[in-house]
């Protein structure tokens, strides 16, 4: 059993994070990202990125990214938009703009590449990540954040 507990994920800085998800086994992220602490782990994971974005990289970028993770309890997908515009980075409270990239992943992909745990043009090349739009953009993503290492 490992401590992937969502309870504790507010508090749990992102390389603790990374290092957890690389001791869990695949079963059990599901199992967790399946149930009822799957919006927990969600908004906390979305909440972050604007602390984790690294302007100096981002140069001129002005971007709208869709990030829709299936796999969802009902059968859906829950969506998160991201801005990037002027050097900075919000999480909107909605997804009503246009996207300029629409990344679609199911959960336990998603837990991984957000930890630093899977490669995301080998995802991608595997059909484990769909990327919609602004194919540039989407290479340019990783550079962007800073992804923890485990």
């Amino acid at each position: 059993m490992t401590d992937f507990d969502p309870a504790t994920f507010a508090t749990m800085e992102p390389r603790e994070f990374a290092k957890i998800v690389k001791a869990t086994p695949d079963s059990t992220i599901t199992e967790v990202m399946s149930g009822p602490q799957r919006q927990l782990i969600l908004d906390e994971v979305f909440a972050r990125m604007p602390k984790q974005f690294r302007p100096e990289r981002a140069g001129q970028t002005s971007a709208v990214i869709h990030w829709t993770v299936t796999g969802r309890p009902d059968g859906g997908a829950d969506t998160y938009e991201i801005v990037i515009d002027g050097g900075a980075c919000t999480l909107s409270p909605s997804t009503d703009r246009k996207a300029d990239l629409t990344l679609t992943v199911a959960p336990v992909p998603f837990v991984k590449l957000i930890s630093g745990l899977g490669n995301p043009v080998m995802m991608f090349m595997g059909g484990k990540l769909k990327a919609d739009g602004n194919l540039g953009l989407a290479a340019q993503i990783q550079t962007l954040f800073d992804i923890p290492k485990a």
